[in-house]
Order: C-alpha cells, then structure tokens, then sequence
C-alpha cells in the first residue's frame, strides 16, 4: 500500500472508526503462490457451537500491519463477523486462503511480491466460493475494472465508513455485491465499450428465466433468496446461475449485473 502521508483513521485511532457511512456504499440494490506459512495468530474456526450460527470468517491482506490491527478492531466489534487471520501480500493470502477458508477476503492492491488483483484472480481459480473485496485508497477506474474482471464481488475505497466495510462484508458474504458508487459510471462506460465492440462474441437471446435471474442479481438477492421466490432448490439456482454465467461470458453475479446493464438487457435501478 502507497504511503502518501494521509494516514486513514482506522490504521491511527480505532475510535474514530465509528462514522456513521452515511456517504454510502453501492450494492447491487441501488447499482442501479506459493505455499507460505500462514501469519501468527492464524487459526481453523472452530465450528459453531449448536444452536449458534456460524460466523462470517474474514481474511485480511494489507501490507500494513497497522492498518490491518485496525481493520481487526472494527470488525471484531460486530456480533457476526469473525477476523480469522491476516496477511501481508497476495502470495501469503492465497496459501491462507486454502488452510483457513474464509467467507470474505479484504484485500488491498498495491503489495510486495503479488499484488492484490492478481491475487484475487489466483484466489477465486482455486476457490470461488470465496469473496473478494478490494479496499484501496486507488479511485482510478482502471483498478477498479481490473478488480471487477478479476471477480472482485466488492470495491471500496479507503476513506469509506466504517458502517460501510461492516456491511460490504455481510453483502459479499451472501454473494451480492457493493462497489463504491462514484465508480458505477465508469465501470458501466467501459462494460458498454467492451459489450458493444464489433469484435465481441454475440451473445444468445436470453429467455425468460434467464432475464429474471439477471433482474434478482441486479438486486442483489442471494442464491438462498432467489430459491425462496422461484420455489426452487437452492442447487438449481446455483447450476441455472452457472449456466447464465458462461452464456454471457462473465465471471461471477457482479460482472453478470455489470454487463446486464451495460447492454441494456435490463433498466438501471433507481
């Protein structure tokens, strides 16, 4: 991480980590290695306890151990989200990734020896269950199409609100998405740019439950969600999402939604 002597309030004073997040992130609802010896303290969860239901695990990958003790702080205030280990660049991310299992994946850009993009590529071949979050100070579009082609489910900047990483967490953890909306445009501009190109495999009509599946995802509706309304088994959901997925030719939910609106298949939220 790029040290341009603004320090953001987590890493300096974990009191003043209690805004309010009213400046807000963007779900989908509105949008519209080698193996390293895992950090200390890095350890299997136990599993919950009966009757208890089990934690959001996250993984934290910053190259700044301030930062990351922070970052650990906020989250270990919350009832439902456990911090289950940290890491200081992508190559150790990706090892812990594969012994500790978590839900969520904080993960940071610019780092020594694998960089956070191409980490979260590495992470999501191996293990796609997972989500990646990006939570970087860079703004510029470019990283953050990069972050959204690489299967990014979230993309937040560093002066977010503390409310706003809580919830990032939550959302991602249920496979929806939340980007940070000055971002949105740019990202449907670049979609479109690349949707629209006369070199572009076309894509197939979509039917039916195809557009609505589209319309759930662009409202950020989990698989578990999407089961519930259809009366469908949640394995069906998951097979009709992967089948949609390679029709379209994208990644994961956020580049489906992504590309939904940015060819027009579908009206962008209000």
């Amino acid at each position: 991480m790029y040290d341009n002597g603004k320090h953001e309030p987590w890493a300096n004073d974990v009191a003043g980590l209690a805004g309010d997040g009213k400046r807000g992130m963007m779900s989908m609802t509105r949008m519209f290695g080698a193996p390293v010896s895992p950090a200390a303290g890095a350890a299997r969860r136990p599993d919950a306890a009966p009757g208890q239901k089990r934690k959001i695990g996250v993984l934290l990958v910053d190259d700044h151990a301030l930062f990351r003790q922070g970052l650990r702080q906020l989250l270990e205030l919350e009832d439902d989200i456990e911090v289950i280990g940290d890491a200081s660049n992508g190559a150790e991310a990706l090892a812990m990734v594969r012994q500790l299992q978590p839900d969520v994946v904080l993960m940071d850009i610019n780092m020594p020896d694998v960089d956070g993009i191409t980490a979260t590529r590495n992470i999501l071949a191996d293990r796609p269950e997972t989500s990646v979050v990006i939570l970087t100070m860079y703004r510029e579009d470019d990283y953050a199409f990069q972050a959204v082609r690489a299967g990014a489910r979230g993309y937040l900047l560093k002066n977010a609100g503390s409310q706003d990483v809580v919830r990032a967490v939550r959302v991602t953890s249920q496979g929806a998405s939340m980007i940070d909306p000055t971002l949105v445009p740019s990202l449907l501009r670049e979609f479109h740019r690349l949707v629209n190109n006369p070199s572009a495999p076309k894509v197939e009509r979509l039917n039916e439950r195809e557009m609505t599946l589209l319309r759930m995802l662009v409202d950020g509706k989990s698989n578990k969600e999407i089961a519930a309304e259809l009366d469908l088994a949640e394995s069906t959901v998951k097979n009709n999402l992967s089948l949609l997925f390679q029709k379209l030719g994208a990644r994961d939910r956020t580049q489906a939604a992504v590309y939904a609106l940015a060819r027009g298949l579908l009206p962008k939220p209000e």
